[in-house]
């Protein structure tokens, strides 16, 4: 028992496993009442924040710092932003409820060395203004997605440039129509 008070107290001297803690506390909060606390709290800590951040419960974000979101952002439940490597969230964008955006991963090049000892591949996610990204959607590192693009639920969106207007499904997410009618 002694050893883990001394944990928790060696974990609350540090500034980010304070954060995280709060974070724990914060996450699930229900309602409007939890929406606003989140939202409030999160955005003195994201990177850049603008107008009307709405934060649903159960988010979860590492590297906060790294993480910039335009005016009305929506994150929706259970999402896992995970900004190592940067992700720029851009204007009137939606995230669906259990989405997950990535922007770092294990390199694996050395098949004789463990993954685990091999480091990390950094690559930032560019979202453009007004988009809809659907629920159970994974969002890969490098991913580069238009203005007015709608990403289907369940799609995985891999290190690619999607052009703007652009409806995605699948995985791999491949272009299904584009909402500008020629």
């Amino acid at each position: 028992m002694i050893r883990l008070v001394k944990l928790l107290k060696w974990d609350l001297q540090s500034k980010d496993y304070r954060f995280n803690y709060i974070l724990f506390l914060l996450r699930n909060l229900p309602g409007g009442f939890g929406m606003a606390v989140r939202s409030r709290f999160l955005s003195k800590h994201i990177g850049a924040s603008g107008q009307n951040l709405t934060i649903h419960e159960g988010v979860r974000i590492r590297n906060i710092h790294r993480l910039i979101c335009g005016d009305h952002v929506t994150i929706g439940v259970d999402n896992f932003l995970q900004a190592a490597g940067w992700i720029k969230i851009g204007n009137d964008v939606l995230l669906g409820p259990g989405v997950k955006i990535w922007s770092s991963n294990h390199v694996f090049d050395d098949p004789y060395t463990p993954v685990s000892q091999q480091g990390y591949e950094e690559k930032q996610v560019l979202i453009g203004n007004n988009v809809w990204i659907g629920a159970n959607c994974f969002i890969m590192p490098g991913a580069q997605i238009g203005d007015g693009c709608i990403v289907s639920a369940g799609s995985v969106v891999g290190a690619k440039t999607i052009p703007p207007y652009t409806v995605l499904a699948g995985n791999p997410a491949r272009k299904i129509s584009n909402r500008i009618k020629e």
